[in-house]
């Protein structure tokens, strides 16, 4: 552990806060702040896409197995929304003081624009797969950059990273929420988990896509309902809580007692573990989309991370701040199950054992398909894909045994290094995603729904197959 803790304290001390923030500011400015005066367009898009696909190119395969927008961001939000909102949140506020709520916030604010640009070049550069369109970062490093290396290194990062380190953590919040609702062993939980994961994966895309579209948008949506009623309950305490997280973002007494510096890297950290905004993952959900314009996807993409942090992250942090039992020794899962039992009742610590279940599981499979992605991306071999399966489901069991230390530790360096790598390739190739956005607001103007050929960018039009001339 004190190994594990060192190397994270470089990369997250000296590379990641600046690297990321940094590309967040560049791209916000080279985008005019479009994650900004572009959010009504968001919204129309997300409901426009419903469960059909709008996509104009010349895939051959049955419309019934491409993947629709709203499918994409279903699975992308299940990857984002799972114990990172609700675990993460709570070891952020418990180690970085409530200030670091206000750094998840400028993560979402600012990345988003990160977020914008990873899920347009995605779609930009995505290729035809078995049954719906395929790509992520590891596709736009080969087609974009042209480094088989770099993309071979980002695309094992991510494997290792999501189908591996982040569902140990997932499997390990279940067993300890079980465990603390109910006193369901730990290995008994593995084991279910275990059996259920692999039950999904093997369906494929499809099925996880089916599966998250329903799941993610009913919890979402209950946990935020139980956060506002925790917050109008106790409004009397708003302004305090409110005066609580700036005080601490900002504070003197936090900057001479060296807790400035533990808010802004947890807040970053858990931040950017919930929201995934420039890490590298959603791409890989947002390619599977068939759409008439890579803008589409990336505009939709960039609503998930303020849905993940604005509104499902910062419910968590009202309810725990609301209850004023952050201090009270506890951390992770049994923090927020603690704060939401002295607000609600026990029957609340028993909803969010339910709702971590669920979004963590969801969570799991989604880490799956971005592990799946990629390893196709390296080996197209069916006999090591289902190996990899075979590794997920491990995996899963061990994770509800391990320590919550080590769990988190090692998903914190695993997702340092797959993030440093993707904001390399989204700065060198950023300029496409800017003419990209260009383009669809010129389309827009004119009174058309944007419509991209590969025209449009002559230089990158031979890497671009999968849209008109």
């Amino acid at each position: 552990m004190e190994i594990i803790n060192s190397i994270n304290d470089i990369l997250w001390t000296y590379l990641l806060v600046a690297v990321l923030l940094g590309a967040g500011v560049y791209f916000t400015i080279r985008l005019g702040g479009a994650q900004f005066t572009m959010i009504g367009e968001m919204f129309r898009l997300l409901i426009k896409s419903g469960h059909k696909h709008d996509d104009s190119s010349d895939l051959e395969e049955p419309t019934t197995k491409r993947i629709s927008s709203f499918q994409a961001f279903v699975v992308s939000l299940a990857s984002r929304v799972g114990t990172g909102n609700i675990a993460g949140v709570a070891i952020a506020i418990v180690l970085g003081g409530p200030g670091a709520v206000f750094w998840m916030w400028v993560v979402a604010l600012v990345g988003s624009a990160n977020a914008f640009v990873e899920s347009t070049l995605a779609q930009l550069f995505k290729v035809r797969g078995d049954h719906s369109y395929i790509g992520g970062p590891a596709y736009y490093i080969m087609k974009g950059i042209g480094k088989r290396w770099y993309a071979n290194l980002f695309a094992i990062l991510i494997t290792v990273t999501f189908g591996l380190a982040f569902t140990s953590v997932q499997s390990n919040t279940m067993a300890i929420a079980l465990h603390s609702s109910f006193g369901v062993d730990s290995w008994i939980v593995g084991v279910v988990c275990t059996v259920l994961t692999m039950a999904v994966i093997c369906g494929g895309i499809q099925r996880i896509a089916k599966i998250n579209e329903i799941v993610v948008p009913v919890m979402a949506v209950m946990y935020i309902g139980l956060a506002v009623y925790v917050v109008l309950t106790r409004i009397s305490m708003f302004p305090h809580v409110m005066e609580l997280i700036f005080e601490n973002a900002f504070g003197f007494n936090q900057a001479i007692g060296g807790t400035f510096g533990m808010a802004v890297i947890m807040g970053v950290k858990r931040g950017l573990f919930s929201n995934e905004a420039g890490e590298g993952s959603t791409p890989n959900a947002a390619a599977t989309a068939a759409v008439s314009h890579p803008v589409k996807q990336g505009l939709i993409q960039t609503l998930g991370v303020f849905t993940d942090t604005l509104f499902v992250c910062t419910a968590t942090a009202f309810i725990i701040l609301c209850s004023g039992v952050f201090d009270s020794g506890l951390t992770g899962i049994e923090l927020t199950q603690l704060a939401l039992e002295g607000e609600v009742g026990h029957a609340a610590t028993i909803f969010v054992a339910l709702a971590v279940i669920m979004f963590a599981f969801t969570s799991v499979i989604a880490n799956y398909f971005y592990g799946e992605a990629n390893l196709r991306f390296i080996n197209p071999s069916v006999k090591l894909r289902n190996w990899f399966r075979v590794c997920v489901g491990v995996v899963v069991m061990i994770g509800a045994i391990v320590s919550l230390d080590m769990a988190w530790a090692m998903a914190d360096i695993t997702m340092a290094l797959m993030t440093l790598c993707n904001i390399v390739a989204i700065v060198i190739l950023g300029r496409y995603a800017v003419i990209c956005l260009k383009d669809y607001r010129h389309q827009l103007k004119a009174g058309h729904d944007p419509v991209y050929h590969r025209s449009t960018i002559p230089e990158i039009a031979d890497k671009t197959e999968c849209w008109p001339e």
